[in-house]
């Protein structure tokens, strides 16, 4: 149900209760129960004594819990509190409401605490608001408290208690998360050392405006899965479409922003793995997927292997000689990926596929795909480096913003590739804040043959200082050299892991073509060449359809044309930790829609040796 239906539905729920009538009984004016929005004023006021508690049905995702909360003060008030009454109350109020008006009874004073029979009516309508509010573990609290205290003749029960303060609790948290700010933890090292593994986060959602929920009907708390029961925390009953209330500043360029991941429309749900997901961007899981098939199958492939294999054998193999036989091979799986594709989508929809384990590579059974609203897709936090708007390209490791060099942060990471060869001991890798992880893999040059470091800009300054005889050259993953027109099949297949993912567009970590940045209400001419770059957004984030015609022009929504406004502003995002951060490089632009806040204050960190005291309250930059 669209969101403004809901809105709706609560500006006539006042005629459907017929409050009207039963406001008489309760010493107010009928004319009170007709005016929208002071019903509801008036009606907090009689059930729960806190009218202000009306201003609470403005904010999506807590207008629900609020008009069950009326609607079940409002029929207490008449003495309807037994189980079955609570259960209708919150769920469906009409039938207590209809009783009410055809009994002519006057509202009731307060429960008198003091009184059995009047605790004893209401005991187990309160033990279920509590459970509602917080399964089991509210018990756990209100019991456990009621057996080391002394009851208090005319207090309320700890049920009773704890039901009104988490109830009350939880609501104003749900208002502060979705539109003040929300904590944050960092999952995994891509804005290392800006951030840290282990570090505990604000998110200012007033700095860009808080977005409306599209899926406001959620469990309180959680992003998109209840944690240890392992199900969706949210539902489809209430959905709106993107609204963003007012900010009091844009995104700006080298903002270090949280956004729902765009790739994550649709995910692989597997409980086992960390977060649920297993692969968060389903559409590369199916490429990786469509090849392996087709290893698995094809005849070519397994002539090519037996080929090398034999070249090998007589010690007259050479890479280049490999990748020619690779590329004839090759040419067979991209003439035919469209049809790997499918076979992969159905392997994984069946419930299957392959995972590399202990064991080696495995056919395992995960729990399904899911596809999941934007404002339910996984969060992810990168610095934003290119704005609506922006030309951006990368030359051999260094980002350039409109044709200038962007500029190098204060930790962030860059991979060297380096003679030196430190002592093996963590003081020496500290000494130069060195990623320890990636040092202690590489540094042994005997075993690889180019060792590198990954380190920040004061970091390399000392290493320089200290090894003045040592070479120090930015890491540079070698993009196709050669001729547009024929890139062999081996670097093709390469290229989708790769934004914009397509096979002709040779991209890679360290080198990108120049591009646009798609900016709202511009419109741009599509060509052969740019439609790499604009296809998912003018399928998946702004919902057209497109058909592509093999002369070069474009059907959209069913119309011929080479035109195409954007309706939205698009942003750039990348790690810190450049060379170790699944970004922008791989899944492409980030719609304004999926932003999410902007990264305010680490407020808690913690690493394997405990608590980092220097990084509490640490301010982001």
């Amino acid at each position: 149900m669209d969101i403004k239906l809901f809105y709706l539905f609560l500006l006539v729920h006042p005629y459907l209760a017929m409050w009207w009538k039963s406001f008489e009984q309760a010493d107010r004016k009928q004319w009170e129960a007709l005016v929208p929005g002071y019903n509801y004023f008036i009606a907090f006021r009689l059930g729960a004594q806190k009218p202000w508690w009306s201003l609470l049905l403005i904010f999506p995702g807590v207008h629900i819990v609020m008009w069950s909360v009326v609607n079940l003060s409002y029929v207490r008030r008449f003495g309807y509190f037994s189980l079955i009454d609570t259960v209708q109350g919150i769920f469906f109020p009409y039938i207590l409401m209809y009783k009410i008006q055809q009994s002519g009874d006057k509202i009731l004073p307060e429960t008198n605490w003091a009184n059995s029979k009047e605790v004893g009516e209401r005991e187990w309508g309160d033990h279920l608001a509590l459970f509602l509010s917080l399964p089991v573990l509210g018990h756990v609290i209100a019991l456990g408290f009621a057996a080391i205290s002394r009851p208090k003749p005319g207090k309320k029960t700890k049920v009773k208690e704890w039901g009104d303060s988490i109830w009350f609790a939880l609501v104003a948290a749900l208002v502060i998360r979705t539109y003040v700010f929300e904590p944050f933890k960092i999952p995994t090292g891509s804005m290392e050392n800006t951030l840290l593994v282990g570090d505990f986060l604000f998110v200012n959602k007033v700095a860009y405006g808080p977005k409306v929920p599209v899926t406001p009907v959620s469990y309180p708390l959680v992003h998109n899965t209840v944690p240890w029961i392992n199900i969706k925390s949210y539902v489809g009953l209430e959905t709106a479409n993107y609204t963003r209330l007012p900010g009091y500043a844009d995104v700006n360029r080298y903002d270090v922003v949280v956004f729902n991941y765009p790739a994550g429309d649709t995910s692989i749900y597997d409980p086992r793995m960390p977060m649920g997901l297993m692969g968060h961007n389903y559409h590369d899981y199916v490429n990786v997927e469509a090849q392996r098939l087709w290893q698995e199958q094809s005849n070519l492939w397994r002539q090519a292997n037996t080929k090398i294999n034999q070249l090998r054998a007589k010690g007259a193999y050479t890479e280049e000689q490999g990748q020619a036989i690779r590329d004839v091979a090759f040419e067979d799986f991209l003439g035919n990926i469209n049809k790997w594709r499918n076979e992969a989508r159905e392997l994984i929809a069946s419930g299957y596929t392959m995972q590399q384990t202990n064991q080696g590579p495995q056919m395992i059974q995960h729990k399904g795909i899911i596809a999941r609203p934007v404002d339910k897709r996984e969060n992810y936090i990168k610095r934003c480096v290119g704005l609506p708007g922006d030309y951006l390209e990368l030359i051999d490791s260094k980002l350039y913003v409109n044709g200038k060099p962007a500029p190098i942060f204060e930790n962030q990471l860059l991979k060297y590739m380096t003679n030196v060869t430190l002592p093996g001991q963590q003081e020496s890798w500290d000494k130069y804040g060195i990623d320890t992880y990636n040092y202690n893999q590489y540094r042994s040059s005997a075993a690889v043959p180019d060792p590198h470091v990954l380190v920040n800009k004061l970091g390399l300054a000392k290493l320089k200082r200290d090894f003045p005889d040592s070479t120090f050259a930015l890491y540079r993953d070698m993009p196709y050299q050669g001729s547009m027109d024929s890139i062999p099949a081996t670097i093709r297949v390469k290229n989708l892991s790769y934004f914009p993912n397509d096979p002709n567009v040779c991209n890679t970590v360290s080198d990108f073509q120049k591009f646009w940045i798609p900016k709202k209400g511009v419109t741009i001419t599509l060509t052969k060449e740019n439609i790499p770059y604009y296809r998912r957004i003018i399928t998946t984030h702004e919902g057209h359809t497109l058909k592509e015609n093999g002369d070069g022009t474009f059907v959209i929504d069913g119309k011929k044309t080479n035109k195409y406004t954007f309706a939205m502003n698009y942003y750039w995002m990348m790690g810190d930790n450049r060379y170790n951060s699944t970004d922008a490089r791989m899944w492409g632009f980030v719609p304004e829609d999926h932003i999410v806040g902007k990264a305010s204050m680490v407020w808690y960190s913690s690493g394997p040796s405990g608590v980092r005291w220097d990084r509490l309250f640490m301010g982001i930059k």
